[in-house]
């Protein structure tokens, strides 16, 4: 049975990390709200070894800093869950990333478990044990947390070091720890990096059905709203809403009268950036805007589509993998369309596809 204790004061904290000094491997999880930001909103840091489990609470002032030695410390290993957001919001809350770590979801498909398998899913396959659910969206900025938060909370890492076990012992038999290295090294750098997306009207299926000029003016009304959201700290939706950038690339307004009349009209049109959103709208596209890639539904050959996920599905079978792990669909269009092989593909994926996907091409 794992001993708890809440932690809100940084010198406790730091005593405790202190008892825990040449432990190897910590277990890690976070809880956060992000409802009405942007960026997460840390509300709660999960540590645990076998038989104590810490519940930091990171909102005191000085405690961001206190557990900024363990997130950087590089001679222990943190394990995490499906980190993603967790990266996000430790990034956020204590400039800090977790350097190394080791996502036992990610670890889970490469050996076999299956693609985005869940904790509590993959807690119970291993360990038999069963987890409540019961707190999934509960308010973890509230003070003080109830015993059920806590309970839930510490469960999120109470099992890590038993799933770690498992999982490391079949990655080193297969021979793929270095491909769950790789792919939480990028996980980290690209948390590191906060970037922007440079083509986000990609992303969105809809964006199909515009011309190319559409689609170009698409692409500058996201990165507008995604520069914005990220300046502002709000969620992207708030900004502007995808259904409403598609319509307004689509048939952009004539005249500002139009304008103010097609925003009135719609339930999630903004108030306070009408400004920026119509000048964006009257502003003429340059060249450069004219020259992204775009989204194509029926442009590529299909049957050139097809031949490269029968080649990946191949190779996945193979090698007990998910499809989508292994090679996501987009980025094969990416291929297809020339862009070159996407960051997401680099390492031990190209070195398994391009064999394969380079006759292809």
């Amino acid at each position: 049975m794992s001993v708890q204790h809440w932690i809100d004061q940084p010198d406790e904290l730091t005593r405790r990390l202190q008892s825990w000094k040449g432990i190897a491997t910590v277990a890690l999880d976070t809880e956060f709200i992000r409802e009405r930001t942007f960026y997460p909103q840390l509300a709660l840091v999960q540590l645990g070894i076998p038989g104590e489990t810490l519940l930091v609470d990171p909102l005191p002032a000085g405690m961001a800093a206190a557990l900024r030695p363990l997130l950087e410390d590089r001679g222990v290993l943190k394990l995490m869950h499906s980190a993603s957001e967790d990266l996000q919001a430790l990034l956020r809350g204590c400039a800090a990333l977790p350097a190394p770590m080791f996502d036992t979801q990610v670890a889970a498909a490469l050996a076999g478990f299956g693609a985005g398998l869940g904790y509590q899913k993959l807690v119970e396959q291993v360990t038999g044990v069963a987890l409540d659910k019961g707190q999934t969206r509960s308010d973890w900025l509230r003070r003080p947390l109830s015993d059920e938060q806590l309970h839930y909370a510490a469960e999120d890492v109470a099992h890590l070091h038993d799933v770690y076990d498992l999982l490391l012992d079949r990655l080193q038999s297969s021979g793929r720890l270095p491909w769950l290295q790789a792919d939480c090294e990028r996980a980290l750098r690209l948390a590191g990096a906060d970037a922007e997306d440079p083509y986000p009207h990609l992303a969105l299926r809809s964006a199909q059905s515009l011309d190319d000029e559409a689609q170009a003016r698409l692409c500058r009304l996201l990165r507008w709203r995604d520069h914005e959201a990220q300046r502002s700290d709000r969620p992207k939706g708030w900004i502007l809403d995808n259904e409403l950038a598609v319509l307004l690339s689509r048939r952009p307004p004539t005249d500002s009268h139009r304008f103010h009349q097609l925003l009135d009209g719609h339930p999630k049109a903004p108030r306070k950036s009408r400004g920026d959103l119509w000048e964006l709208l009257e502003t003429p596209l340059s060249e450069a805007e004219r020259r992204i890639p775009l989204l194509r539904a029926e442009q590529l050959d299909k049957q050139r589509v097809k031949a490269m996920q029968e080649a990946v599905a191949t190779i996945a079978r193979s090698l007990e993998l998910p499809e989508g792990l292994l090679c996501a669909r987009k980025h094969m269009e990416a291929l297809l369309e020339g862009r070159g092989w996407p960051d997401a593909l680099l390492g031990w994926r190209k070195a398994l596809l391009e064999p394969v996907l380079a006759p292809l091409l």
